[in-house]
């Protein structure tokens, strides 16, 4: 399949390299010109604009968009889209709120532009393991992206949620529920670390990812540092409080990550650790 990719930042440009792989044809642009070079010599099409890009792609078109959640995003759907025609398609893989996705899709509908919202999990290791994609919008439009879907995910990694922004809405629960895992975890290293046995914490993470009914991904993920918040804790939050649903373990967590930036615990150095294992976010030492 062929596709137009915009933003070859941590997790795009891996994804173009996943989809190259397996013999898509793939059209390239970012604002780092050295980032377009270096996807052409993993053997994507590069273009030095997205004025460029787009005429190097046919009919209906398929653009990715895998730029910084806001205002960066909003920049670049509309810039698209101006360039773009009726039947062609835009993908937002980032991390957008669902909000923006209903009002993105009504405007796009206008010019009989397609918008599929694709909340997108699996950060820094993606290319190696494959991506959960969460996948919303019209159902026909997300049939005819499974290919490049079947290609980003590991079998069984990715589903279709429903309509106009339910990828997102699903994938900042799932960053909400993150929040919640990675502070139990780092609570609970920090009491054992100051425990009198003198634990080996790096083998009770090892010991518990067999059999153990708490094992996981995030266990294996560890360094020191601060984290910053990407948003999507704040989103779910918010969404909770409008719908008075109680989420109270998800909050706490959200609040603890702010914490995370005023002061050193041991705690807050390994959340910091294992968003910048999976991520690559950002981490003061």
């Amino acid at each position: 399949m062929e596709i137009g990719f915009v933003g070859l930042g941590k997790m795009g440009m891996n994804m173009v390299t996943r989809l190259q792989r397996d013999a898509h044809r793939v059209v390239v642009y970012d604002r780092a010109p050295d980032l377009i070079k270096e996807a052409e010599g993993r053997g994507c099409t590069g273009a030095s604009s997205l004025a460029a890009m787009v005429p190097k792609l046919a009919a209906p078109r398929v653009v990715w968009i895998m730029v910084p959640s806001g205002g960066p995003t909003e920049e670049t759907i509309q810039a698209v889209a101006a360039l773009l025609q009726a039947g062609d398609v835009i993908v937002d893989g980032g991390n957008t709120k669902f909000h923006d996705d209903l009002r993105r899709a009504a405007e796009l509908k206008k010019k009989g532009i397609h918008y599929v919202d694709v909340g997108t999990s699996g950060g820094i290791w993606g290319l190696k393991l494959g991506y959960c994609l969460m996948v919303g919008g019209e159902e026909a439009v997300a049939n005819r992206l499974e290919p490049i879907f079947n290609t980003l995910a590991p079998e069984g990694g990715w589903g279709y949620m429903g309509g106009h922004g339910a990828g997102h809405y699903v994938k900042m629960v799932h960053n909400g529920i993150e929040y919640s895992m990675m502070q139990g975890y780092a609570e609970g290293f920090e009491l054992m670390s100051k425990s009198e046995y003198r634990l080996d914490l790096a083998q009770i993470a090892e010991l518990w990812m067999h059999g153990s009914v708490v094992r996981s991904w995030l266990l294996e993920l560890t360094a020191g540092g601060y984290v910053q918040d990407s948003g999507e804790g704040r989103w779910t939050i918010l969404d909770a409080i409008e719908k008075d649903v109680p989420v109270p373990t998800l909050t706490a967590a959200l609040f603890t990550r702010f914490r995370s930036r005023q002061r050193e615990s041991f705690a807050e150095k390994m959340l910091a650790a294992m968003r910048r294992a999976f991520g690559g976010h950002s981490v003061r030492q």
